[in-house]
């Protein structure tokens, strides 16, 4: 049996792919754990710089399998409540993480977005810290299809994308959204006709850049844009204190200059 995610790993980029391709990577109880492990798995691997989150088949997400849930046992629907359960100092619990622990990876996450991205899958594209689409791509807040609420992070990401009102009638309604309009509500960053390509050329850019000034503006921009002015001033001059005069940041100021390409040491 294959992996249900897989992660490619080359010049600093890691490719990490949902791969469960006959059921459009919708998330089992498996899947759930596969991807919480590869976030962990790319988020300790200090010679990453970027991460690319894309779906093998026709689609990127269909959201939660739930024929696999409800083909469930007994015992496995009463462990399957452990979803709620939160992990030791994390402030996600175990359902949430499947978004969420993309939010905590330190470096940018790149979402190469085709074909659809509904529900859990949704939530799981809106934790990337980008998302291009295809022309193609679909998008719904679905949960409330099946009597629910947005559950895997979702509310912690869509705010800091659509207006409130806009939030709220897609996830009132969770009518299906083509690419084009998700561009203009802000729930994808452009509209590429080959996303996982300019994904991926993406991330070589910004593995290209000085590892700790990027890991920095992920944790500056994540952390003070909801705070207050003085916490984000302060977050802003102590990363700024961390960084300056480092070796990486010797080694952009020197490779400027000489005209040549950045040799940059792994973040610690």
């Amino acid at each position: 049996m294959s992996k249900l995610v897989t992660i490619e790993t080359e010049n600093h980029v890691a490719h990490v792919k949902l791969n469960r391709p006959e059921k459009y990577n919708a998330l089992s109880a498996g899947m759930f754990e596969a991807i919480v492990s590869a976030g962990k798995s790319v988020a300790a691997d200090h010679s990453v710089r970027a991460v690319v989150l894309s779906g093998e088949g026709k689609g990127f997400c269909a959201g939660l399998d739930f024929e696999s849930f409800m083909a469930m046992g007994e015992k496995e629907k009463e462990d399957g409540m452990a979803f709620f359960n939160k992990p030791d100092g994390n402030p996600a619990n175990y359902a949430q993480l499947v978004g969420y622990i993309w939010k905590q990876v330190p470096v940018p996450v790149v979402a190469a977005v085709h074909g659809v991205a509904f529900g859990g899958g949704l939530q799981l594209a809106l934790a990337a810290d980008v998302r291009l689409a295809g022309r193609d791509a679909r998008f719904s807040v679905m949960e409330i299809k099946w009597g629910l609420v947005p559950d895997m992070s979702g509310t912690q990401t869509l705010r800091d994308l659509v207006r409130l009102d806009v939030a709220k009638e897609l996830t009132y309604t969770g009518r299906i959204v083509g690419a084009e309009e998700a561009a203009e509500l802000g729930l994808v960053t452009r509209i590429c006709d080959d996303p996982l390509k300019a994904a991926l050329e993406m991330a070589a850019e910004i593995a290209g850049k000085s590892p700790d000034a990027i890991a920095a503006g992920k944790q500056l921009l994540d952390n003070a844009w909801h705070g207050s002015s003085a916490d984000g001033l302060d977050l802003e001059a102590n990363l700024q204190k961390g960084i300056i005069g480092q070796a990486n940041q010797v080694e952009a100021v020197m490779a400027n200059f000489e005209n040549r390409p950045p040799n940059y040491s792994d973040r610690k």
